[in-house]
């Protein structure tokens, strides 16, 4: 029965975090606020391939899983931009794109519950990159102009309820007999986020930034080539109509 419960220990972390990083945005503390979003992302990439190591597998945890991950990287990220970016805007667009963000979420989490994506793949941006991303570039906010901080916001919001695929690394399993690591790891991105979690907040927004632009420019490419090839067949075929007509 313990083990079965260890998995939603770790998702209850998650949770934790997220609201943790509410509270540390809310009292001044963006850098550490994002910190305890990235850490989350950590607990959130490790409980389900607990589940599976242990088979512990659940409804319940996976219905936790998703409520977690909207107040984790939802509700926090847009909480942690807002405070440090959007307060001194006109009120109702900043609460709008604000509200936008974890809403945008919600149906994107909605989604993956209830309609099966491609097998490796993503079905739009998942949502504790999106809120990795939003939480890490918020921190650039003295040095990105607040309008630009508001596309990305929204081009983010977009990228979740989108089309677009995007690599699925969930399926990389953890043996059974590693499972004990994986408190030690996160133990270690603890001590390491509250000694330097400026430094190091920002480091990973760069991979987060790519995986999210990763599957954006993977999906303008194939519109590319869906274009060129109705705009070679369409020359093709006025070609063989003029042919013809002669």
């Amino acid at each position: 029965m313990i083990t079965k419960s260890i998995p939603s220990l770790f998702t209850v972390g998650n949770l934790f975090l997220g609201i943790v990083a509410i509270i540390l945005v809310f009292n001044e503390k963006p850098d550490l606020a994002a910190m305890m979003v990235i850490i989350a992302m950590l607990l959130d990439g490790v409980d389900g391939r607990i589940a599976r190591a242990l088979n512990a597998q659940s409804e319940f945890g996976k219905e936790l899983d998703s409520l977690s991950d909207v107040i984790s990287f939802g509700v926090a990220p847009a909480f942690i931009m807002y405070v440090v970016a959007f307060q001194d805007l006109n009120q109702a667009a900043a609460w709008i794109i604000t509200a936008l963000f974890p809403i945008c979420g919600a149906l994107r989490l909605a989604r993956f519950n209830v309609i099966s994506g491609m097998p490796g793949y993503f079905i739009g941006l998942p949502i504790p990159a999106a809120g990795g991303v939003l939480s890490t570039l918020a921190l650039f906010y003295k040095d990105i102009p607040v309008a630009v901080l508001m596309a990305s916001t929204l081009l983010l919001s977009f990228l979740m309820v989108s089309t677009v695929k995007y690599p699925n690394f969930k399926k990389i399993g953890i043996p059974k007999s590693a499972v004990w690591v994986v408190p030690i790891i996160v133990v270690v991105a603890v001590v390491l986020g509250y000694l330097f979690p400026k430094h190091l907040s920002k480091i990973i927004f760069v991979p987060l930034l790519l995986y999210a632009l990763y599957g954006l420019k993977k999906n303008v490419r194939a519109l590319f080539r869906r274009t060129v090839r109705k705009s070679r067949r369409r020359a093709a075929e006025e070609a063989a109509k003029s042919e013809h007509s002669a």
